[in-house]
């Protein structure tokens, strides 16, 4: 079976992401409509915690894509059921354990925070329930990873856009008040089921050769998978100190109610950044392949791309949300969360620069350098939860932010770029050349826009009004890229020739 372009794959990622932000749009007001602040920052603070549970992961996840994509490359059909039937034997262990943690939350329940007006019976069940999600969710994302390492993310965008359907129907058919919670958990659950047993299906239609065997268990390939997963265990863990600890955080320091105008900032935030991290989890995979065939030179090409575009989308999305970012928060969800502008221009800030870097590496986990990069990623995970320790005692909300922007912005251009660039052989003129000066006069051209139309005595808090000024900022960016900068590079080699 063909493997799809990369076009392709980041196009139709693309495109379930939009279908996603749509849905996201409209459920979350409709849930804390349903629930109110207090119920909701509960469900909010319990999934936080129950999101722990990536660690138990041990970075085979990502192990899983790269080991499938070298091995699938290379024909290495052998090599290739050692590595999932290792992994799935692990993940199973681990399903185990999320159990046994479950319970543990459960008994202490009542000392974790004030739970305001929810039942404690009510919120024990639903970390059971959750519990049981996270068994499910390891065991098929083994071979939920062998369709990203085949390189199959249409297929697998396309479950994700499914679920997202059914979530959305289940919610609207079945969410109240009452027990509300324990509904969303159970719903989740069967999502999860219903979306890994595809992931199972799937991983055997594409590749005929797999099968999971207990012969298949190698203390030699353990070996050799555990050398990529312990630092992408690293990377796990600073993944989740960085993405889920700040809604902790602020329940233990502020009280679950105060979590929603953080949360409406953070989910904003990961809307925009979902579809731009979608090219990098397609380059690890594509990364490894071409690593195989030791092409350097079309691999820094590819790299380059991918940089420039995650920047221009990045920097643009920020570029918007300060605009009319406030007047998109009050459109969505209402009057009263005001703060949350100013926390989605710190968190959009944030992604502008760990977003590109985020790209390097994933290139460097595909061709086999992830210790440095893990490392890194970790000491800047352990600055963002001390420092969002400290400044929310002072600044609250924002403090969490600014948490979460300055070790950012320290180590990901003080550190992760030199040694990446250093790793892919990419100088710093190169990089600007061809991957960030392409990006400016589009970039301009948005900044510009946004700011004569933010001047118009126009009505922005409508949904018609603001479809069309992302759109029109959309076509903006894009025919000034095409007619700019996509040319640049191409120009300049001209020119040297």
């Amino acid at each position: 079976m063909s493997t799809p372009s990369v076009k392709r794959n980041v196009l139709m990622s693309w495109f379930a992401h939009g279908v996603t932000i749509v849905i996201g749009f409209f459920l979350m007001p409709y849930v804390v409509s349903v629930l109110g602040d207090r119920a909701y920052g509960s469900w909010v603070f319990i999934n936080s915690l129950a999101s722990y549970s990536g660690l138990l992961y041990f970075g085979f996840g990502d192990t899983i894509s790269r080991y499938v994509a070298k091995h699938h490359a290379a024909g290495e059909y052998q090599k290739l059921n050692q590595v999932v039937t290792l992994v799935l034997a692990i993940y199973l262990v681990m399903g185990g354990v999320a159990l046994l943690i479950g319970l543990g939350l459960c008994a202490a329940a009542p000392y974790l925070t004030q739970w305001e007006s929810i039942s404690l019976q009510e919120i024990r069940l639903t970390m059971v329930v959750l519990a049981i999600n996270v068994a499910v969710g390891l065991a098929g994302s083994v071979f939920g990873g062998v369709l990203m390492g085949l390189r199959r993310f249409d297929q697998e965008r396309t479950i994700s856009l499914s679920s997202d359907v059914l979530r959305l129907a289940l919610i609207l058919v079945f969410l109240r008040q009452e027990w509300g919670i324990l509904t969303i958990a159970l719903i989740y659950l069967v999502i999860a089921i219903t979306e890994n047993t595809a992931y199972v299906v799937l991983a055997f239609r594409n590749l005929p050769q797999l099968q999971v065997h207990r012969r298949y268990l190698s203390w030699e390939t353990f070996k050799d998978c555990s050398s990529f997963s312990s630092m992408a265990f690293l990377n796990a863990i600073a993944y989740q100190m960085t993405f889920a600890t700040d809604s902790v955080v602020i329940g233990f320091a502020m009280g679950t109610e105060r979590i929603v105008p953080y949360y409406i900032a953070l989910r904003l935030a990961q809307f925009i950044k979902q579809p731009i991290e979608k090219i990098a989890q397609i380059c690890m995979p594509t990364a490894g392949a071409l690593a195989v065939n030791t092409d350097r030179s079309k691999l820094q090409r590819f790299v380059l791309q991918a940089f420039g575009v995650v920047l221009l989308l990045s920097v643009g999305m920020w570029v918007g949300a300060w605009f009319f970012g406030g007047h998109v928060i009050a459109t969505w969800m209402g009057e009263g969360y005001t703060e949350s502008h100013h926390i989605l221009i710190i968190l959009l800030a944030s992604q502008a620069i760990s977003s590109p870097t985020g790209v390097l590496r994933a290139f460097l986990f595909g061709m086999g350098h992830v210790r440095t990069p893990a490392i890194l990623y970790l000491i800047e995970a352990v600055c963002n939860l001390g420092l969002s320790l400290v400044l929310v005692q002072y600044w609250g909300l924002s403090g969490v932010a600014w948490g979460t922007m300055l070790p950012v912005a320290l180590i990901e251009l003080t550190l992760t770029l030199p040694i990446a660039l250093q790793l892919l052989q990419i100088s710093y003129r190169r990089l600007w050349t061809e991957a960030v000066a392409p990006q400016l006069l589009p970039l301009a051209a948005l900044s510009t826009y946004a700011w004569c139309l933010s001047q118009q005595p126009l009505s922005f808090h409508n949904w018609p009004m603001l479809i069309t000024v992302t759109a029109g900022g959309a076509c903006v960016l894009a025919v000034t890229w095409l007619l700019t900068g996509r040319g640049m590079p191409q120009r300049q080699a001209t020119a040297a020739a």
